[in-house]
């Protein structure tokens, strides 16, 4: 029986985190599969650890601190290959899963011996039909990513398996032996970006990554940051300019860096618009924080 370790970070997010496990109970799975979800609870001081560790089916794994996005679901990462996972899956807390996740996600891997890695349909929600993910697009060169199909209905456009720039790491499976060949994810960026990292890894080994729309999961986007918030909007600058300066190739390496000013500069100016000049003023910081070289773990609370 082959191991499907899904690696779930929890971060004082107890109640998204149960009802994120009641839905895994109730996933499918190809035959000859099992199913092993490993908890990693990242330093949470909401008493999540003590809760989860009388949750029945599942693996915790309690750090002493916040080691971020990267870190903590490295933790799992290795729990899972010192366990003898044949295939990882990563997958936010804040989200529900349709009983034909894992199910069909594995099914397009094991079709496709080109694809790397493998994404689903992501909703807003639950319960909604208002697209977050369907595919996406990461591009160094001219500092942009985006989801391709975000905040449109589901009206049936997504429906064939295909190629994709991008998975997010909200949710993405691949086989063990992908994990060994492209590593961890890159504790360097603190948090954000470290899933457009992994996978333009991926991709430079050759290796497809792979949009299954059949394959469905909902987002509680944002639950635990604000879309708007200072330290949002300064993090994500900050991850955005390293993936590029790490990533850019070609002309890229010359052209990322002014596209990256007029962009983040349209969105300072939208955010003072809409009224929020503490997250405007951000953005200025965290380039004035990376030039200074002042790591972003330290640079903003």
């Amino acid at each position: 029986m082959k191991r499907l370790a899904v690696i779930v970070l929890n971060w004082n997010g107890l109640a998204d985190t149960h009802a994120l496990l009641d839905s895994l109970a109730l996933c499918r799975l190809p035959a000859g599969w099992a199913l092993w979800t490993i908890v990693v609870d990242n330093g949470s001081s909401d008493g999540s650890a003590a809760a989860l560790r009388t949750r029945h089916g599942i693996e915790l794994v309690a750090l002493p601190g916040n080691r971020m996005y990267a870190g903590g679901n490295n933790a799992g990462l290795e729990r899972a290959l010192a366990g003898g996972a044949a295939a990882i899956a990563l997958l936010n807390n804040d989200t529900v899963a349709d009983a034909g996740l894992f199910e069909r996600l594995l099914l397009a891997l094991e079709q496709d011996p080109g694809a790397g890695a493998a994404g689903p349909l992501i909703y807003y929600g639950p319960p909604s039909d208002l697209i977050w993910y369907a595919g996406g697009a990461c591009h160094p060169g001219i500092a942009a990513s985006w989801h391709r199909g975000i905040r449109t209905r589901d009206e049936g456009q997504y429906r064939v398996v295909e190629s994709t720039g991008y998975l997010t790491g909200c949710c993405l499976l691949a086989m063990r032996q992908v994990w060994e060949r492209v590593g961890m994810l890159d504790e360097r960026y603190y948090i954000y970006a470290e899933d457009g990292d992994w996978s333009l890894r991926v991709r430079a080994l050759g290796l497809r990554l792979v949009f299954v729309p059949t394959a469905r999961l909902w987002h509680k986007v944002s639950s635990s940051t604000g879309n708007e918030s200072p330290w949002k909007i300064y993090h994500r600058v900050r991850a955005n300019l390293r993936l590029c300066q790490l990533h850019a190739r070609g002309l890229g390496r010359w052209s990322w860096a002014p596209f990256s000013l007029v962009m983040n500069s349209a969105l300072a100016a939208w955010l003072l618009l809409r009224g929020h000049p503490a997250a405007a003023s951000s953005v200025p910081r965290a380039y004035w924080d990376a030039m200074r070289g002042i790591s972003p773990g330290e640079a903003m609370p």
